[in-house]
């Protein structure tokens, strides 16, 4: 893992997982040491206590650093209502796309929608989101987003989840032929880190 200081004028910290730095899971594994992709990975709501550490974000990172493909989880600098937070997600995809050939992006609820928002306007090559809320307000809205995203797309969604607006993305999602998986899970997946982390890795190193 190396520690990043993503430009942008503010304070926004990362933690690089490389996949060179992966444990072999056997002899007979092949991991990249010098791989041309990474998914930047975008936490929840920071005001509710989310940052890059997120045992999800973790799961996702794993099986992207076992198959090859590096990782950037990011903290957000200074709250600003979602539009700081944008602008934080746009950076830290641009500072990828500056070292890697290839770049997606993953995020978790408030982060989910962030990752449907920034994919619709940035160059990326894939985009997950896991329990993604609808909008932040009403200029960052995931589900009109979505219309404009052009790369593949999956959402990640428990159907007990009854703390983000989730249906409407899921919904528009099936509307666009978006990759979805569905869990018998609620917001948080409790006990299921690692399913979910096999879910969208897995999704996430076929796209790129």
């Amino acid at each position: 893992m190396t520690d990043v200081l993503v430009p942008g004028g503010r304070d926004v910290r990362g933690s690089l997982d490389r996949a060179s730095d992966a444990e072999r899971g056997d002899a007979d594994a092949e991991v990249d040491p010098d791989t041309d992709a990474c998914v930047v990975a975008c936490p929840p709501h920071p005001q509710h206590r989310g940052h890059r550490g997120d045992e999800r974000l973790r799961a996702v990172s794993d099986v992207l650093t076992a198959g090859g493909v590096d990782c950037l989880r990011f903290d957000y600098g200074d709250w600003d209502e979602g539009y700081g937070e944008r602008a934080d997600a746009r950076n830290a995809v641009a500072w990828a796309g500056e070292r890697y050939e290839r770049v997606g992006l993953f995020g978790f609820s408030f982060g989910g929608c962030l990752a449907l928002v920034v994919a619709s306007d940035d160059g990326v090559d894939a985009v997950s989101a896991l329990a993604p809320t609808a909008r932040l307000a009403p200029d960052l809205d995931a589900v009109a987003g979505m219309d404009d995203i052009d790369c593949p797309a999956q959402v990640v969604y428990g159907t007990r989840d009854d703390t983000a607006d989730w249906e409407p993305v899921v919904e528009r999602a099936r509307e666009l032929g978006v990759d979805l998986r569905e869990f018998s899970a609620d917001h948080f997946f409790v006990g299921q880190a690692g399913k979910v982390g096999d879910a969208v890795g897995e999704w996430l190193l076929g796209e790129l």
